[in-house]
């Protein structure tokens, strides 16, 4: 049976203590500034992938620090817990996966090690749709061989941080469906160096947040047979492999936010005073911050047991998926009990809160929405009847 530690071991302490010491140069200041513009923490992302943490999972014979999906995610959730935004950098982290996991050895020896040294970025990952969500089956971007070339046309939407990335891994159409047996084939996934791509335009979206998203459009790009990863009409099988690691680790990112919130919860309501006593001494107040603490400390011991399950090479999708609609849970109902506790000032933006507030929210809905969580809990680990 594969064991799960309970504490960290002093080799994940350092690593944590690493990248805290990171983090307390980068404040609430710096993080609610480029929200307001609306900008990329590029000096933050450079720092973090010159000391060696986003490079966490990349093994050492590729120049990465071959550490596991445990490590990976306790990177991701101490910087959430120092208050700033990991999601500028955990796609670093997974979506190299798919090159590692089935690459051919000349991708990986010509891309993982200058992914490792930030030399080249690959952050952006082309899968959503404007027609077609969390249907992959659906997808309409078509990738149509020609000699020794693929023609790229369709769109995709909410991609982020594409503008600050080199490469792209794009999921697409190879063989119409009408076509395969099964709807889940003739879906291919191609590695893209998407620097001045002829045909290729990206055009940013504001969001609630700040994770550099866009929409993209693809007409006609052309892009080298080179660019394949793995077999021709493979491509949903490969993107299915590397969702447990991306579970765990947005796990790890919600995890980071809820222990923020409960940490700054408690703070305030043991200092501000009403009614002639702290405000923590009201149970209307304490019960929500406790429950929050509850409800993280059980989804922080799923996020262990999936990632000590990743690590030693076991299944592990019930886990995952749990792990993440946990996680997801834990940070919203944290951030709610934070804004209650701080009543006006939770709004107010030099407090971080709200800004955090809507950061967590997205976790709920992305990458995988907890609808299809529990819909992949029934049918997956209880055996019910498929309900989508």
């Amino acid at each position: 049976m594969t064991s799960i530690d309970l504490t960290l071991s002093e080799e994940q302490r350092a690593l944590r203590a690493g990248v805290l010491e990171i983090c307390k140069r980068y404040p609430g200041e710096y993080w609610r500034d480029l929200d307001a513009r609306r900008e990329y923490p590029e000096k933050f992302v450079t720092e973090l992938t010159e000391a060696g943490y986003l490079a966490a999972l990349i093994p050492q014979e590729y120049g990465g620090a071959g550490l596991g999906i445990r490590e990976g995610g306790l990177i991701l959730e101490s910087i959430n817990y120092s208050g700033g935004n990991a999601g500028a950098c955990h796609a670093q982290m997974y979506i190299m996966g798919t090159v590692l996991r089935h690459g051919s050895g000349a991708q990986k020896r010509e891309y993982l090690p200058k992914i490792a040294t930030g030399a080249l970025r690959l952050q952006a990952f082309g899968v959503t749709e404007p027609n077609s969500g969390s249907d992959m089956t659906k997808l309409q971007t078509t990738a149509i061989r020609t000699g020794d070339r693929y023609v790229v046309n369709g769109q995709k939407i909410f991609i982020s941080r594409v503008l600050q990335s080199d490469l792209m891994l794009l999921l697409a159409r190879t063989t119409p469906v009408d076509r395969v047996k099964r709807k889940t084939d003739g879906l291919s996934v191609f590695l893209i160096d998407i620097r001045d791509l002829k045909g290729f335009e990206v055009r940013p979206l504001r969001m609630m947040m700040n994770h550099s998203t866009n929409a993209l459009f693809f007409d006609n790009v052309e892009i080298p047979v080179e660019s394949l990863i793995g077999e021709e009409g493979r491509g949903f099988h490969y993107i299915l492999d590397g969702m447990n690691a991306e579970r765990i680790l947005v796990a790890s990112d919600s995890l980071g936010d809820a222990r923020w919130f409960i940490e700054k919860a408690v703070a305030y309501s043991n200092q501000r005073v009403i009614f002639g006593r702290p405000i923590g001494a009201n149970q209307g107040v304490q019960f929500a911050i406790a429950r929050a603490h509850i409800s993280t400390d059980a989804a922080q011991l799923m996020r262990d047991k999936a990632a000590a399950l990743f690590d030693a090479d076991q299944p592990c999708g019930g886990e995952a998926n749990m792990a993440k609609y946990l996680g997801a849970e834990a940070a919203w109902e944290a951030g709610n009990a934070c804004i209650d506790c701080h009543g006006g000032y939770g709004y107010a933006e030099e407090y971080d809160v709200e800004r955090k507030f809507r950061e967590c929210r997205l976790y709920k809905t992305a990458p995988v929405n907890n609808n299809l969580v529990l819909a992949y809990v029934g049918e997956h680990v209880l055996g019910m009847p498929r309900s989508y």
